[in-house]
């Protein structure tokens, strides 16, 4: 389907997506594609991650449905959608290519994103905040094996899940929330980051990686995490009046798969004051972080 067939889309003015891991029988690319029908942007941030080589490496695994995610997002920016891509630990062959320019998609290591209403937010996908993947690259290999395994259970327990008319359950969520040490891990990536995001002069952060969404305040300043298309199927987007949201995709998919409930149920956003009127789309709004 071409952009041009999303007539009712919603339109926002920045879409960031993360940690999608196409490459891998976990991601939930169906459920991205039926997103990206339902949302369209004027500006789109892939926030690393987004093709996973650590398990293409391995062996090959690249369905039609992985193609077409990529065809949605090419056709966008031949539609006029700017695409700014910042890779991860994932897809750090990227890294190779910073800040140049192929057919419209801009890559950075990172990069400060200017919202509607002035403030600036540093857009980066956090592994590099991460000591396990930073110093120990086996044992983050060796974590990403147990993961995939998790998955494997996860799959299969949601599927009985669906035959109960139950909604959707995340396993590895549970466990991290769970689990002691993956909570202060969570806690003290999502400190680091907002103290990165300060260093800068941001005044917030939009980042990645634990796959783990967020939209809280640390420290006077905005932590945003876009979350995952491999379990929670979540996306941050930025509306016209510069208002940020964390969008739980999945759950709302799995609840108008049940009900006549509509799909786009948004999580509450912060209350923000009264903003200036948004800029035009075409004005330069971001700028590369040194």
């Amino acid at each position: 389907m071409d952009v041009a067939d999303d007539a009712d889309a919603l339109r926002v003015r920045s879409l960031f997506l993360s940690d999608i891991h196409l490459g891998t029988k976990g991601c939930q690319a169906e459920l991205l594609l039926d997103f990206m029908r339902e949302f369209d942007a004027d500006e789109i941030y892939l926030v690393g991650d987004i093709v996973d080589g650590w398990k293409l490496k391995s062996g090959w695994y690249w369905p039609q449905a992985h193609n077409d995610v990529v065809q949605k997002l090419l056709r966008k920016v031949r539609k006029g959608a700017r695409l700014v891509y910042v890779p991860g630990n994932h897809d750090e062959f990227l890294r190779d290519f910073l800040d140049l320019n192929f057919g419209g998609i801009e890559v950075h290591d990172q990069i400060l994103h200017e919202a509607a209403d002035g403030k600036r937010y540093l857009v980066i996908h956090g592994d590099q905040f991460d000591l396990v993947v930073r110093h120990a690259k086996w044992l983050a290999l060796l974590g990403d094996g147990a993961y995939t395994a998790a998955l494997f259970v996860n799959t299969h327990l949601n599927w009985v899940r669906r035959r109960l008319g139950l909604t959707y359950w995340s396993l590895s969520a549970w466990a991290k929330l769970k689990v002691k040490n993956a909570v202060n891990f969570i806690s003290r990536f999502e400190e680091l980051l907002a103290a990165e995001a300060k260093r800068v002069g941001a005044d917030g952060v939009i980042c990645g990686h634990i796959h783990h969404a967020a939209n809280r305040e640390i420290d006077g300043l905005r932590y945003l995490n876009t979350g995952d298309w491999v379990e929670s199927c979540t996306a941050i987007v930025e509306h016209y009046d510069g208002r940020m949201e964390v969008i739980r995709f999945a759950d709302a998919a799995t609840r108008r798969a049940g009900s006549v409930e509509p799909l786009l149920r948004p999580e509450p956003a912060a209350p923000v004051e009264a903003l200036p009127a948004p800029r035009p789309a075409a004005e330069a709004n971001t700028r590369a972080v040194a």
